[in-house]
């Protein structure tokens, strides 16, 4: 059984936005889920800025002897609607205005009145989200092809916490993507197709590394003694490492004795005073 009105219609529900309008919907489809089958038809008004847009919405309304719920932050914009409601006999129902003087009160704080602060919210989400997907997909040169897209490119021996800290810039919103650097292997030709303060080296001190190795090893219930976690191979990889990186010509960190958030600093201050990071 669907939702009636007193006319036996389908009601139409006139949902108006200075921003995108989907928390105004959102909130009309659970009131409307407690009437059975919660069928109603919305007519979703965005992005909403002009006295002009608010008469016609609310005509609307009225001729579908429908009801508006809104969202709106600005105290003109409402004061209009509400006035332009009466005018109409049209009822209205305030989303966001009781939930923002609460907060006004419990604060002490006026709020900014800014349309779609919620919305920049989300596509910063997003992005996030987008940042954190590309780390992975990038991770341990897994595809060179991913390096021209990166915001930035981290590049050294294994060990060296590139997939943490990857992890780390990628929840500041940056696309980061890591090559491994191995005696054995030439790094993809992509990688010195970027410029040099695109890429950022990693380092660290031999003997920490041994101890790393070592325990990396014991976790995976191999052998600690094995050429993976030696000094002499640790050494050898360490010398080739400094060698692209020279080539590269990229700055080089030193991560021993750093937590990872130390190191993503160091990266995040070097960005900013090139001028590609703000946050």
């Amino acid at each position: 059984m669907e939702i009636k009105d007193q006319e036996g219609k389908t009601p139409i529900i006139f949902v108006v936005s200075d921003s995108v309008g989907e928390t105004a919907e959102f909130v009309v489809r659970a009131a409307a889920s407690q009437y059975n089958s919660g069928h109603v038809v919305i007519k979703r008004l965005s992005y909403v800025s002009s006295p002009e847009a608010i008469e016609e919405a609310v005509v609307n309304a009225a001729k579908y002897k429908s009801i508006i719920v809104y969202t709106l932050v600005s105290p003109e914009l409402k004061e209009i609607l509400r006035r332009e409601a009466e005018k109409y006999n049209v009822y209205t129902v305030d989303i966001l205005g009781p939930v923002i003087d609460a907060f006004a009160i419990m604060t002490g704080k006026k709020p900014k009145l800014e349309a779609g602060l919620l919305h920049r919210m989300d596509e910063k989400y997003f992005q996030k989200i987008e940042a954190i997907e590309f780390a992975v997909k990038y991770d341990d040169g897994k595809d060179p092809r991913g390096l021209i897209y990166a915001d930035i490119i981290l590049v050294g021996i294994s060990r060296t916490s590139k997939t943490p800290v990857s992890m780390y810039l990628a929840n500041k919103r940056l696309k980061v993507a890591n090559v491994p650097l191995v005696p054995e292997v030439a790094p993809p030709e992509e990688l010195f197709m970027q410029p040099a303060n695109k890429i950022i080296g990693l380092t660290i001190d031999p003997i920490q590394l041994t101890g790393i190795r070592q325990a990396r090893l014991k976790a995976l219930g191999l052998s600690a003694n094995a050429d993976y976690a030696s000094l002499e191979r640790i050494l050898e990889e360490i010398e080739y490492a400094q060698k692209i990186m020279k080539k590269l010509r990229c700055p080089i960190i030193d991560v021993t004795n750093k937590a990872i958030e130390e190191t993503a600093n160091e990266i995040l201050n070097i960005l900013r005073k090139e001028g590609k990071f703000s946050g």
